[in-house]
């Protein structure tokens, strides 16, 4: 009898799971068309609030509370949970500003000194004009923190050509109005799938930057140290790198009060090789951790700690 109901609470569950896809694909769309009309400064004080207020009910709370007491058993439980409240609010606060990226990214690189959302090191911009104008391919890449769909705009809207790794959403009808908005200026959009190393790779022998992001727990990844803790990474961004003789840089956006941003080019992070000159896939993939661990550390609030991360 209780096989029997298993089975026919499993149907049900397969049989409703399109109408719920078509239900939350069309809530998607017509949160995202509504929120273009409302000020992205307000919207993201208001989604992120709302974030925080909806997301301390849901199971990844707790999640994200694990995650971030295996990381820093130094700090106190108030401690966490500050933390986890940022993850909350700016996690939200991405959401709100991710409609708008068609015009959020306001930095006119030729006068810096005009007021923007977006402020720039020095050394930052002397090592992007020197990737963008060297006539060679790289490798950048992104964690899930602060705002990670800005460096894309930037790099485009100051003329680097580059190709961006990005996943799908899994309900389709939410993936195409996501799509068309990331469309908007983010260079040449190449989804995750199983060709998407050949288009990577082809990109950076035609000359292309090469962006994706590398924070994501991978079942089958290599291993690798992070915050002290096993755990496995993608090793794609190590093995373009053996196919292509190129730079690694990281790149961040990090949030600043009063909706500002600031975006950040690491020097060039060192490739290992092995004993046989090779590249060295593991060895190159924790030194890449390593630089997300430290970003990461310093704003650990800004960080997306609400899914597995470690085995």
């Amino acid at each position: 009898m209780n096989r029997l109901l298993l089975r026919t609470r499993a149907r049900l569950r397969d049989a409703a799971k399109p109408i719920t896809e078509v239900a939350v694909g069309a809530l998607t769309i017509g949160l995202l068309r509504a929120t273009r009309y409302f000020d992205p400064d307000k919207t993201a004080d208001f989604f992120g609030r709302a974030a925080h207020f909806i997301g301390r009910r849901l199971r990844e709370d707790r999640i994200g509370r694990e995650n971030l007491r295996a990381a820093f058993p130094e700090k106190s439980p108030e401690e966490i949970e500050t933390i986890l409240a940022g993850v909350w609010h700016n996690l939200g606060r991405l959401g709100a500003e991710f409609v708008h990226l068609d015009h959020i990214w306001d930095y006119d690189i030729d006068h810096p000194e005009k007021s923007s959302r977006i402020e720039v090191s020095p050394r930052s911009k002397e090592l992007f004009d020197q990737l963008r104008d060297d006539g060679k391919p790289a490798l950048f890449f992104a964690a899930h923190l602060g705002n990670w769909e800005l460096p894309a705009l930037g790099a485009v809207a100051h003329g680097l050509d580059a190709a961006i790794l990005f996943r799908r959403p899994n309900i389709e009808s939410a993936d195409r109005a996501i799509e068309r908005i990331r469309a908007v200026k983010m260079g040449t959009l190449i989804p995750a799938g199983r060709n998407a190393p050949l288009r990577l790779g082809q990109a950076l022998q035609n000359g292309q930057h090469v962006a994706m992001l590398v924070d994501q727990y991978l079942t089958n990844g290599v291993p690798v140290t992070f915050f002290g803790r096993k755990t496995t990474a993608n090793p794609l961004l190590a093995r373009l790198r053996r196919l292509v003789d190129c730079p690694i840089h990281g790149t961040r956006i990090i949030r600043l009060p009063n909706n500002r941003f600031r975006a950040e080019l690491s020097e060039e992070v060192k490739p290992v090789f092995d004993a046989s000159g090779q590249i060295d896939i593991q060895g190159t993939m924790q030194a890449v951790t390593d630089v997300v661990e430290g970003w990461v550390r310093e704003y650990p609030d800004q960080w997306l700690w609400l899914h597995r991360r470690w085995r």
